[in-house]
């Protein structure tokens, strides 16, 4: 069996001749009719389509004539981005699925260039509008490690489905931390790039606070899935120029070097998220492990306040613009929360969203001054383990949206960071926890680099769900 194996380790075998396409394939696909229905990690499979792309893989690795980077492994894709062939209903009833569905998302293009098996698309809150995975169309999406606890989302069926070995690599989006928050209750490694270092086609309603990003099980998986969706798009004005080194090498030298040297500043709380104990107990012996590399590691709290409210601003506006052209019959079968904060949304006006984007460029001042002094900031990803599925917010919480137990992960979003979560240890009722690294703009390499010192020194993968 090949669940359970990266995509770096499929790539070898293959090239040995010990392993095909074919194989990897339908392994993966055969744990998805063993464990998605404990999970709902997918919204979409065809079984047909991808093992003829894996035949054909088959037969050029035969051939010794292999295509790109990710030629013959199975990979998915969150229902947020658009595939040819197949319909985006993005966990709504509000979308027409019996239309023309004839263009990929830049990030989706970039896998079938390189000859990756997209073997079907993975489920998302509907429009990706919250923090955890459950839809009026798709249902509740679970955690491998308990199913009766969340995956996180929005990117939770995509961290189902790497936890569970269905498919090697899975593509998420990220605006609030819809990557980091399932990777992190999941179990799994997830990186938000930069904002703009992958293009994204139709721009996002949530602006640019919104990212796409590989959710896996290895650093080195990651940073391979990125040297193949980065790079400029003539549909997206925003996205910027492909890096001139390979994420790949990055990686690989951050394994073999480690982070010696570098200057990290580990802030436990940000100077006002309240953190569960047995989250910053696992998070604190984390950090240890980069002192213990070599790096320089200070207690240092950026000096940002929360910009929660400055949030909600750009993120409910986002939402209600997302909905504006819905008739009523189509808004009443809205996930309820999501009906609220669209509401919300349409109250705020031209100058509130401006005010919100003008804290939004002190935090990013902020977080450049930090970096001044510090190459990397780590936190915990998120305060609290997994809570139980198929609510918004965790029984008993103060909370009362998404964002008032993800208080780690959006400030990064507003600053437009790269910003990854590697899992860290579990708590005693078995659930992951992540520890969340960030880094400079365009430092994305510093980032990947620091998280392979540390998967090579700490590994994860000998503990599968």
């Amino acid at each position: 069996m090949t669940a359970g194996m990266t995509a770096t380790e499929l790539l070898a075998e293959y090239r040995a001749g010990r392993l095909s396409p074919v194989e990897a394939t339908t392994d993966a696909l055969e744990r998805i009719e063993q464990r998605d229905g404990d999970v709902n990690a997918f919204c979409l499979v065809d079984k047909e389509k991808a093992l003829a792309e894996a035949a054909e893989s088959e037969a050029r690795w035969q051939a010794g004539e292999p295509r790109g980077l990710l030629d013959g492994v199975p990979v998915s894709v969150k229902d947020i981005l658009l595939t040819r062939g197949w319909p985006t209903l993005r966990g709504s009833h509000s979308i027409e699925k019996d239309q023309l569905w004839d263009v990929d998302a830049p990030a989706v293009a970039r896998l079938r260039d390189h000859h990756a098996v997209i073997i079907g698309k993975t489920t998302t809150p509907e429009l990706g509008w919250k923090g955890v995975t459950d839809s009026p169309l798709t249902g509740v999406t679970r955690n491998p490690w308990d199913t009766t606890k969340t995956a996180g989302g929005s990117s939770g069926g995509a961290a189902a489905a790497v936890a569970t070995g269905m498919g090697t690599v899975s593509l998420g989006t990220d605006g609030g931390g819809s990557i980091r928050i399932p990777a992190s209750f999941s179990g799994v490694f997830g990186i938000k790039p930069t904002y703009g270092l992958v293009p994204i086609y139709p721009a996002s309603p949530f602006g640019t606070l919104a990212h796409v990003g590989p959710l896996s099980w290895s650093v080195a998986d990651a940073a391979l899935a990125l040297d193949v969706i980065t790079g400029p798009d003539i549909r997206d004005w925003s996205a910027g120029p492909r890096p001139e080194r390979p994420f790949a090498s990055a990686a690989e030298s951050g394994a073999l070097s480690g982070v010696a040297g570098m200057r990290i500043g580990y802030s436990p709380r940000l100077g006002y998220v309240p953190v569960d104990r047995e989250v910053a107990a696992l998070v604190e012996a984390a950090v240890k492990v980069f002192a213990d590399l070599g790096a320089v590691v200070s207690v240092s709290d950026p000096g940002f306040a929360d910009p929660v409210d400055a949030f909600h601003v750009l993120w409910f506006s986002g939402a209600a613009a997302s909905t504006a052209a819905l008739t009523d019959a189509q808004r009443e079968r809205l996930d309820p929360g999501l009906r609220e904060v669209c509401e919300q949304g349409a109250r705020y006006t031209a100058m509130d969203y401006l005010e919100a984007t003008a804290t939004r460029a002190a935090v990013g001042r902020t977080m450049g001054e930090f970096h001044e002094h510090f190459d990397l900031l780590v936190t915990p990803t998120m305060p609290i383990p997994a809570f139980e599925a198929g609510v918004e917010v965790p029984p008993g919480s103060d909370a009362t949206r998404w964002t008032g137990w993800t208080r780690f992960t959006y400030p990064f979003n507003m600053t437009q960071q790269p910003a990854a979560t590697v899992p860290c240890g579990f708590t005693a009722a078995g659930l992951p926890v992540g520890l969340q690294v960030v880094g400079p703009r365009h430092a994305d390499a510093r980032v990947l680099a620091a998280c392979a010192a540390f998967e090579q020194a700490k590994p994860w993968r000998s503990r599968l769900p």
